[in-house]
């Protein structure tokens, strides 16, 4: 334990999600010897965060403005909607460069030990975007976990209508892995999407 403030910068990065005691006296530390850490720019910045920032009007993806950049891309296809639970999977799957359509964030999954149900997500807001009948294909992009597993299979019989295509991400074997240290399910997965190898 140190002494007053110090303690209480620990304590305050200690609360911010993957960082535990350790990283958090690293931080703290980190700021107090580096004579050009600018803690005045870091400070404006969360200022900023908390009066900027926002949730997008139509998928719920952080913005500066009422709707994201990828709601707003003309060239994104409006055919196609990918389901993911927080904004930081949208960034994931952006890098890859593969996905031309736009998303719908939940903000979350279903998790009854956690009292997280259907309607603490925005599900709602989902079933309103595909009401229309301009999207024809939902891709399901949830976490391999209990929690996006059970979000998943919720999703899947809800989104039951004519027109309209229901997929979800394969998951399975990461490339550059060994079988011998997968787990049962990943290994079930792998197994479910195999695909036909082409002559």
């Amino acid at each position: 334990m140190y002494e007053g403030i110090v303690q209480e910068l620990i304590d305050e990065l200690g609360r911010l999600p993957g960082i535990g005691p350790k990283s958090a006296q690293r931080i703290a530390f980190h700021i107090l010897q580096t004579e050009t850490f600018d803690t005045t720019r870091l400070a404006e910045i969360l200022m900023q965060i908390r009066e900027r920032v926002r949730f997008c009007a139509i998928c719920g993806n952080v913005s500066e403005q009422e709707t994201c950049t990828i709601c707003r891309d003309p060239r994104r296809s409006p055919a196609t909607i990918c389901v993911v639970e927080e904004a930081k999977d949208v960034v994931a799957i952006e890098r890859t460069r593969e996905f031309r359509g736009l998303y719908h964030v939940l903000g979350g999954a279903i998790s009854p030990i956690d009292g997280i149900g259907p309607d603490d997500l925005r599900i709602r807001q989902l079933m309103q975007r595909l009401a229309d009948g301009t999207v024809t294909e939902v891709i399901i992009a949830t976490d391999p976990n209990l929690e996006g597993e059970a979000t998943a299979t919720y999703l899947s019989r809800l989104l039951i209508q004519p027109g309209l295509t229901v997929s979800r991400l394969a998951s399975g074997l990461p490339v550059g892995g060994d079988l011998e240290y997968a787990d049962e399910v990943t290994l079930g997965r792998a197994f479910e999407g195999r695909r036909l190898v082409e002559n």
